[in-house]
């Protein structure tokens, strides 16, 4: 959150999840996003935690993203809520690609990507 630009905090957020999802030696993918994957019935009080976890982590994003637009960092059309939903959706698809065993740099490549349709 404390990047210099909201295009910044993107970065860190998508950058951060393909690091995170492929380190060497670990498990690949996420929990956030397994867990929300294949909950079941017994699983349902961490499922919430986990959607509660998910939810906190996208408001501090769009949080921040209505700071940047007001302080000009983002178009005045920017939409902050809008915004932090595509950062996660893409942060979220990387998790389920990585536990898939797409490789790392194809990873990077999708998010170098996703960071082109970003609000000027």
């Amino acid at each position: 959150m404390r990047k210099p630009t909201a295009r910044a905090v993107a970065e860190h957020v998508l950058k951060g999840a393909v690091l995170a999802t492929t380190l060497p030696g670990r498990p690949t993918g996420c929990l956030r996003v397994q867990g929300a994957l294949a909950p079941g019935e017994p699983g349902g009080a961490a499922h919430k935690l986990l959607a509660e976890w998910r939810e906190q982590g996208e408001k501090r994003v769009r949080e921040r993203f209505e700071a940047a637009r007001a302080e000009g960092d983002l178009p005045p059309d920017a939409d902050p809520a809008a915004l932090a939903r595509y950062v996660f959706t893409v942060a979220y698809g990387v998790a389920v690609q990585a536990a898939g065993g797409v490789p790392r740099e194809h990873l990077r490549e999708t998010v170098e990507l996703a960071l082109r349709a970003w609000p000027s």
